[in-house]
């Protein structure tokens, strides 16, 4: 009890001092949680549940982010679900929506609320891995007495949101441990883990999107793989991931007006009309590709005669 007491206090002195709020995203979301909130850090309850039918509709809302995540999900799980974790997969709304725990461990889980139609908001629980991850819109470790209630003191959590096609939260992966034996360096590879798995989710999500679509890598200082273009049949951008959209200075309004890959990338604007010339020469090059430079077969598949076609290579110093 004094533990629990001590924990409490902390967090009302923390809290009241500008600084601390100032330099710590933890006690910025503890002041969160008291003055927005109106939560009290002693507190011994578990989070907020939706019902049954709402869990249900909240399911079917994320119906294909639940589909493109649970290869990921099982994934990640095969690798540290034997080390006493517990996954969890919520909403952007911090409702959970999906879990992976092993068996052993889930009357602990359940009591503390990890488990699907729990609400893991700030509002709902306090200072936590999701919450915090949704109000902060960044990746979260909350470690032990970190969390706002005294009731997840012994729980450890690092959360990574995740973005749909068009950048905007669309959910939030956890990794959730009561073990003693967590500590800092264990929760920066746990962190890691889940970050590398939610933007996998990410790129699935993107992908699913634009079905058909080409997909072009935009080099960044960052990840690779997370900034991303989908691209149609006539080299225009369908959509871009957030972090496409943060390198090229992306929005909707940009990509709704059509945008042409090149241009989007930035290369080198061709000649006046050079446009279709390239165009013609890439048709020609396609065409004679398919055939095996059967000049032919490519004339039959262009719909022109041989002698057409000949004269194009010839323009267009094909031969």
């Amino acid at each position: 009890m004094h533990e629990l007491a001590a924990h409490a206090e902390h967090v009302y002195t923390s809290a009241q001092r500008d600084s601390a709020a100032a330099n710590s995203s933890v006690v910025a979301s503890w002041r969160r949680c008291i003055a927005m909130h109106r939560l009290s850090p002693e507190q011994m309850r578990p989070p907020i549940r939706v019902s049954e039918h709402e869990l249900q509709e909240a399911r079917d809302a994320s119906q294909s982010l639940i589909a493109d995540a649970s290869v990921e999900l099982d994934r990640l799980f095969a690798t540290v679900g034997k080390s006493g974790c517990c996954l969890i997969l919520s909403d952007h709304k911090g409702v959970a929506l999906e879990r992976r725990g092993i068996a052993g461990d889930d009357r602990h889980f359940h009591e503390l609320g990890l488990w699907p139609g729990s609400i893991w908001t700030e509002a709902s629980i306090g200072t936590n891995g999701i919450g915090t991850a949704i109000a902060d819109d960044r990746p979260v470790t909350i470690l032990r007495d970190q969390h706002f209630f005294s009731s997840n003191i012994s729980l450890s959590c690092t959360t990574a949101p995740i973005r749909d096609h068009r950048g905007q939260l669309a959910a939030a992966l956890d990794i959730s441990s009561c073990r003693d034996d967590v500590n800092e360096v264990t929760l920066g590879i746990l962190a890691q883990m889940v970050r590398d798995a939610a933007l996998r989710i990410e790129v699935n999500l993107f992908r699913s999107a634009f079905p058909g679509a080409r997909f072009l890598v935009v080099p960044t200082a960052g990840n690779p793989t997370a900034a991303l273009l989908a691209v149609d049949r006539h080299d225009l951008v369908l959509g871009a991931t957030r972090a496409a959209r943060l390198a090229l200075k992306l929005d909707d309004r940009r990509l709704s007006a059509g945008l042409p890959a090149a241009d989007a990338l930035q290369e080198q604007n061709p000649a006046p009309n050079q446009d279709l010339v390239d165009a013609e020469r890439a048709a020609l090059l396609r065409a004679l590709s398919r055939t095996s430079g059967n000049v032919s077969q490519a004339a039959v598949a262009l719909g022109m005669s041989r002698s057409t076609l000949h004269r194009k290579m010839k323009r267009l110093n094909l031969h």
